[in-house]
């Protein structure tokens, strides 16, 4: 067994329970409670973007809707319109924080065999990605380096995202408000 010492991981371990109530992960943090300790970056008005905690790089992100559902098809309009935006506003973040050179998106559709964790309420992952992140670790030992932590990843897209233009910051610990969609030319 291969292991990679992270000893700041004990605090999302060691965390109180944010919603006893929510069968959901995703839902449990759809009401905006806590949202730099559970690594809440930005907000819209039908979705959020959460830090995943077990990155595949920096900056891996995904982006939630607030409807509980594991079927894209049945997202109404105004979701999905506004899920587009909030990715655009992903990129614009990642961009502007950690600079990659490139990006992996993508949503895990139909259960365990798409090979996601959590099926029954879909988002899309962004992960950033650049040239050489794939070095000698993972093919000669099958273990991945992440070389920032969440909590640094955190800071830095929270005010990536906050400079961008249509956002509000009501608190430095809750995430950033995003009022309306990115301009595009």
């Amino acid at each position: 067994m291969d292991s990679v010492f992270a000893p700041w991981r004990i605090d999302w371990v060691e965390r109180d329970e944010q919603n006893p109530d929510a069968d959901c992960v995703f839902c449990a943090f759809r009401e905006g409670d806590a949202d730099r300790e559970n690594n809440v970056v930005a907000r819209s008005d039908h979705a959020f973007v959460l830090l995943n905690n077990y990155p595949y790089n920096p900056g891996h992100v995904m982006v939630v809707p607030h409807d509980h559902t594991g079927e894209y098809g049945e997202l109404d309009d105004e979701t999905l319109l506004d899920h587009a935006h909030l990715k655009q506003r992903c990129f614009d973040a990642l961009e502007a924080g950690l600079g990659p050179d490139a990006y992996n998106a993508g949503l895990n559709l139909g259960g365990s065999a798409a090979g996601g964790s959590i099926d029954d309420h879909l988002h899309t992952h962004v992960v950033p990605r650049w040239e050489g992140d794939t070095n000698f670790m993972p093919v000669v030992s099958d273990t991945k380096v992440i070389v920032e932590a969440v909590e640094d990843t955190y800071d830095r897209l929270h005010d990536a995202f906050a400079a961008q233009d249509d956002t509000t910051v009501t608190d430095p610990d809750a995430a950033v408000r995003i009022d309306a969609p990115p301009k595009r030319l």
